[in-house]
Protein backbone atom coordinates (compact mmCIF):
# COMPACT_ATOMS: atom_id res chain seq x y z
CA UNK A 1 0.00 0.00 0.00
CA UNK A 2 1.42 3.35 -1.01
CA UNK A 3 0.85 6.59 0.86
CA UNK A 4 -1.16 9.06 -1.20
CA UNK A 5 0.31 12.56 -1.30
CA UNK A 6 -0.24 15.79 -3.18
CA UNK A 7 2.73 17.77 -4.48
CA UNK A 8 3.32 21.45 -5.18
CA UNK A 9 6.41 23.34 -6.35
CA UNK A 10 7.17 26.81 -5.03
CA UNK A 11 9.84 29.29 -6.10
CA UNK A 12 11.22 32.56 -4.73
CA UNK A 13 14.41 34.35 -5.86
CA UNK A 14 16.78 31.42 -6.52
CA UNK A 15 15.10 28.95 -4.14
CA UNK A 16 12.96 26.00 -5.20
CA UNK A 17 10.82 23.92 -2.86
CA UNK A 18 9.06 20.62 -3.60
CA UNK A 19 6.29 20.22 -1.03
CA UNK A 20 4.35 17.00 -0.41
CA UNK A 21 1.17 17.00 1.67
CA UNK A 22 -0.48 13.84 3.07
CA UNK A 23 -3.00 12.89 5.76
CA UNK A 24 -1.38 12.81 9.19
CA UNK A 25 -1.06 14.58 12.51
CA UNK A 26 0.60 17.90 11.59
CA UNK A 27 4.28 16.92 11.38
CA UNK A 28 6.33 19.22 9.12
CA UNK A 29 9.73 18.02 7.85
CA UNK A 30 12.12 20.20 5.81
CA UNK A 31 15.14 18.49 4.20
CA UNK A 32 14.79 15.55 6.64
CA UNK A 33 14.87 17.89 9.69
CA UNK A 34 12.00 19.13 11.88
CA UNK A 35 10.67 22.46 10.61
CA UNK A 36 11.55 24.29 13.86
CA UNK A 37 15.17 23.15 13.49
CA UNK A 38 15.48 24.09 9.78
CA UNK A 39 13.78 27.50 10.15
CA UNK A 40 14.81 28.69 13.66
CA UNK A 41 14.34 32.39 12.81
CA UNK A 42 11.41 34.02 14.57
CA UNK A 43 8.38 34.45 12.30
CA UNK A 44 9.48 32.11 9.48
CA UNK A 45 7.50 29.18 10.86
CA UNK A 46 4.33 31.24 11.41
CA UNK A 47 4.71 32.58 7.86
CA UNK A 48 4.96 29.03 6.46
CA UNK A 49 1.91 27.90 8.47
CA UNK A 50 -0.23 30.62 6.81
CA UNK A 51 -1.73 28.46 4.01
CA UNK A 52 -2.55 25.64 6.47
CA UNK A 53 -4.19 28.10 8.87
CA UNK A 54 -6.19 29.81 6.08
CA UNK A 55 -7.45 26.49 4.71
CA UNK A 56 -8.28 25.02 8.14
CA UNK A 57 -5.87 22.06 7.79
CA UNK A 58 -3.45 23.08 10.56
CA UNK A 59 -2.51 19.98 12.57
CA UNK A 60 -4.34 17.61 10.20
CA UNK A 61 -1.72 17.10 7.47
CA UNK A 62 1.87 15.87 7.36
CA UNK A 63 4.11 18.05 5.19
CA UNK A 64 7.43 16.95 3.67
CA UNK A 65 9.62 19.56 1.95
CA UNK A 66 12.77 19.40 -0.17
CA UNK A 67 14.12 22.93 -0.59
CA UNK A 68 17.35 24.08 -2.23
CA UNK A 69 19.05 27.26 -3.40
CA UNK A 70 18.95 30.82 -2.13
CA UNK A 71 18.91 32.04 1.44
CA UNK A 72 16.58 31.73 4.40
CA UNK A 73 13.98 34.27 3.24
CA UNK A 74 13.88 32.90 -0.30
CA UNK A 75 13.49 29.34 0.96
CA UNK A 76 10.70 30.40 3.33
CA UNK A 77 8.81 32.03 0.44
CA UNK A 78 9.35 29.01 -1.80
CA UNK A 79 8.01 26.62 0.87
CA UNK A 80 5.02 28.90 1.44
CA UNK A 81 4.05 28.92 -2.24
CA UNK A 82 4.72 25.18 -2.69
CA UNK A 83 2.51 24.36 0.29
CA UNK A 84 -0.32 26.51 -1.05
CA UNK A 85 -0.07 24.86 -4.48
CA UNK A 86 -0.08 21.38 -2.93
CA UNK A 87 -3.23 22.27 -0.96
CA UNK A 88 -4.94 23.43 -4.18
CA UNK A 89 -4.02 20.12 -5.89
CA UNK A 90 -5.50 18.30 -2.89
CA UNK A 91 -8.71 20.39 -2.76
CA UNK A 92 -9.46 22.78 -5.65
CA UNK A 93 -12.12 24.59 -3.59
CA UNK A 94 -9.34 26.16 -1.49
CA UNK A 95 -8.06 28.23 -4.45
CA UNK A 96 -10.12 31.42 -3.72
CA UNK A 97 -9.17 31.36 -0.01
CA UNK A 98 -5.45 30.90 -0.72
CA UNK A 99 -5.53 33.42 -3.58
CA UNK A 100 -7.12 36.02 -1.27
CA UNK A 101 -4.36 35.42 1.30
CA UNK A 102 -1.73 35.97 -1.42
CA UNK A 103 -0.23 32.51 -0.99
CA UNK A 104 -0.48 31.42 -4.64
CA UNK A 105 1.22 34.45 -6.20
CA UNK A 106 4.79 34.01 -7.41
CA UNK A 107 7.02 36.77 -6.04
CA UNK A 108 8.85 37.69 -9.25
CA UNK A 109 11.45 39.96 -7.64
CA UNK A 110 14.95 38.74 -8.45
CA UNK A 111 18.45 40.10 -7.90
CA UNK A 112 19.21 42.64 -10.59
CA UNK A 113 22.31 42.06 -12.71
CA UNK A 114 25.38 44.29 -12.58
CA UNK A 115 25.54 46.76 -15.48
CA UNK A 116 28.76 47.81 -17.25
CA UNK A 117 30.05 51.23 -16.17
CA UNK A 118 28.37 50.92 -12.77
CA UNK A 119 29.74 49.56 -9.50
CA UNK A 120 26.68 47.40 -8.75
CA UNK A 121 23.28 47.00 -10.39
CA UNK A 122 22.40 50.69 -9.94
CA UNK A 123 25.22 52.35 -7.95
CA UNK A 124 27.17 54.69 -10.20
CA UNK A 125 30.73 55.90 -9.55
CA UNK A 126 30.90 59.16 -7.59
CA UNK A 127 30.47 62.17 -9.85
CA UNK A 128 33.15 64.86 -9.55
CA UNK A 129 32.83 68.13 -11.43
CA UNK A 130 36.55 69.04 -11.27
Amino acid sequence: MSVQYYEGVGRRKTSTARVRVMQGNGKITVNDKPCEEYFPRLGDLTHIMGPLRASGYEGKLDVTVKVEGGGVTGQTGAVLQGLARALVVMNAELRPVLRAGGYLSRDSRMKERKKPGLKRARKAPTYTKR
